[in-house]
């Protein structure tokens, strides 16, 4: 009798959990909601972000901060979100290094990318673009794989640190071409496109937002677009495969909105669905075309797929090339 007594208690509980999803579903947020980035103020990924708080606090009719934790790698952005709120009140902007590379580039992390977070929404997607000097004497994808073979290690490539998507789509590059370039770090972005831009590096890999002021001023030049078709705000330059480079040569970067691991499915959906309206709105065309990014459109289970790929296929390339922060 008391078994058959604790059944009927546990069934009744599984009952009433599923029947109260929904209805807490509806009435989320309950209170103000926090979106942790740890990207810094002014950059555009934080701008994005920005721009979405302000839609969805209108939407919900409860307020929605952005709050700003940059610098260690995402760490100190990653480790707020874990000590925060576990119900959806707090959210956290991730990219594609956080989940797909960092995995691979570190052998302890504070964190784990599949049982801390659910992604709910990639939020834009970038291509980068091989970007010389105005006067460099490449005029081709193809003339740098020639010169980098004729000459190894001679040329070099740069970055803003090890392990971005700059230096990993670099390190794939010179994979799929047997060529073998000189990494050089620079502190900063601007810093990194000026020495492309003086011929201190042979190329750098660029989007249009890192990149895109000093090719408006006359300096910088946009060889090729790393992506399957050309960018349709630059229908005049080639995709890598067009300019004599390996086909299937693709580097992007996105980020994604995320909440913890475990939050009922009727919430999740709630969150995506009011994001993707959001998305939705004229004013992220207006934000991502300054930015030179794109919507990401993909259904929930493409983009699960879309990530697990992307880290097989980076795992090959850091592997490859032997790179390790640790």
């Amino acid at each position: 009798m008391k078994n058959k007594l604790g059944t009927l208690a546990a069934f009744a509980a599984a009952v009433f959990s599923l029947a109260a999803a929904p209805a807490h579903a509806q009435d989320y947020p309950t209170r103000p909601v926090r979106i942790i980035t740890p990207f810094p103020v002014g950059s555009g990924p934080e701008g994005v972000v920005r721009l979405l708080a302000d839609k969805l606090s209108r939407a919900w009719g409860k307020p929605v901060t952005v709050e700003n934790r940059p610098g260690g790698n995402g760490f100190i952005a990653i480790d707020a979100f874990k000590r925060g709120a576990t119900d959806g009140h707090d959210l956290i902007q991730l990219d594609n290094v956080h989940l797909v590379a960092y995995p691979h580039l570190f052998k302890k992390l504070p964190y784990d990318p599949v049982r801390d977070f659910e992604q709910i929404e990639p939020l834009f997607r970038t291509n980068f673009f091989f970007t010389v000097a105005t006067d460099s004497k490449y005029k081709s994808v193809g003339q740098i794989v020639a010169d980098a073979k004729a000459n190894p290690a001679k040329l070099n490539y740069g970055s803003w640190s090890i392990g971005n998507p700059v230096h990993l789509g670099s390190a794939l590059f010179e994979s799929m071409t047997g060529t073998s370039m000189a990494h050089v770090v620079y502190k900063e972005t601007t810093q990194l496109y000026t020495g492309v831009a003086t011929n201190e590096l042979s190329f750098a890999l660029g989007t249009l937002g890192s990149a895109g002021a000093l090719q408006r001023a006359g300096k910088l030049r946009y060889l090729a677009v790393a992506a399957p078709a050309r960018h349709p705000a630059f229908p005049d330059v080639p995709t890598v495969a067009e300019s004599g480079g390996p086909a299937g040569f693709e580097v992007s970067g996105w980020t994604t909105l995320a909440v913890p691991s475990g939050l009922p499915r009727a919430v999740t959906d709630k969150i995506r669905r009011d994001v993707e309206k959001a998305l939705a709105d004229a004013d992220f065309k207006t934000k991502f075309a300054a930015f030179g990014y794109e919507p990401f459109p993909v259904t929930r289970d493409r983009f699960e797929q879309y990530v697990q790929a992307e880290s097989v296929r980076l795992a090959s390339v850091i592997k490859t090339a032997k790179v390790s922060l640790d």
